[in-house]
């Protein structure tokens, strides 16, 4: 492989993916004064950031051509294959010694094809998700989880530190969607612990404010107590994470899983229960719409 280019404050970034989570994302590394060429697949949520004085691009293979490193935060695994891998994807355009990260959260062994095909090309990939949801993104608090060479990495981490505040190098490629998989298991054992309490809370006849209030601060604390139940107390479903996604999620982490031999019957539940939910029409509702779905269970 080509020697990495470091990165310094004339290093152009590229950004692909404008959502809920890429949009605050790019701004932070705008705000630290690298310019920016961004693209998504509707270009009006991109608005905001050309406002703001980025470089609009036709295509992921013109962003990666315009760029020092490239950064990508699509939907689902065959959104990461199209944009990398296709005739105007980013591995087209990306030139040796350069970097693409991707922070979707992807199944490990596309992030290693990934790789392998920047590798004949002498660039570098990186598999960086990342968890917080919206609110983490918009106060670049994430943690990011990183799969890839150790050098890529280090060259990056200038970066990634603008965007989170827990930044790890896990191991070769896909060892980032492999820690990424880690964290969506613990989270969706804590989002259904946390709709039943609520629910339980208001058949008991509680104030649920106040039984928060109780249990936020001892051993069942923990960041979707905080930040998603007032959400649900509010009526607010509104999507810092769809559930649509949480759902791929879940389906990479099962299919991970079986490869592996392991049997997880906690996951298998709650995605169960979230197909239910998407079904019910709340797949692009956030994942404490968990709660809905719940409660109708037991209406």
């Amino acid at each position: 492989m080509s020697a990495i280019l470091p990165v310094n404050k004339n290093t152009r970034i590229g950004w692909i993916g404008t959502g809920v989570m890429g949009l605050s994302m790019c701004g932070h590394l705008m705000d630290a004064g690298y310019p920016a060429t961004v693209h998504n697949r509707t270009r009006a949520k991109a608005e905001p950031l050309l406002v703001r004085g980025a470089t609009w691009a036709a295509s992921p293979r013109a962003v990666a051509e315009a760029s020092d490193v490239v950064f990508t935060i699509v939907g689902y695994p065959e959104d990461v294959r199209r944009v990398y891998l296709a005739e105007d994807g980013v591995l087209a355009g990306l030139g040796a010694g350069r970097i693409a990260v991707d922070m979707t959260t992807t199944s490990p062994s596309l992030a290693a094809e990934i790789f392998e095909a920047a590798r004949k090309k002498s660039a570098h990939t990186l598999d960086a998700p990342v968890s917080g949801g919206d609110v983490g993104a918009k106060n670049a608090a994430l943690s990011i989880m990183v799969g890839g060479e150790a050098e890529a990495f280090e060259a990056v981490r200038p970066l990634f530190e603008r965007m989170g505040r827990i930044i790890a190098h896990q191991g070769a490629a896909g060892a980032g969607q492999h820690t990424k998989m880690c964290n969506q298991i613990v989270i969706a054992g804590t989002m259904i612990g946390v709709c039943e309490s609520l629910l339980y809370a208001t058949r008991a006849g509680l104030d649920p404010q106040g039984m928060l209030g109780s249990i936020t601060k001892g051993a069942a604390g923990c960041w979707t107590l905080d930040n998603l139940a007032p959400r649900i107390l509010k009526g607010d479903f509104a999507p810092g994470f769809m559930i649509d996604h949480f759902v791929k999620d879940m389906g990479i982490a099962l299919e991970e899983s079986r490869r592996m031999g392991l049997t997880l019957p906690g996951l298998e539940l709650v995605h169960g229960l979230y197909v239910e939910a998407a079904t019910a029409g709340h797949g692009r509702d956030g994942t404490q719409a968990l709660f809905l779905a719940l409660k109708k269970l037991s209406a």
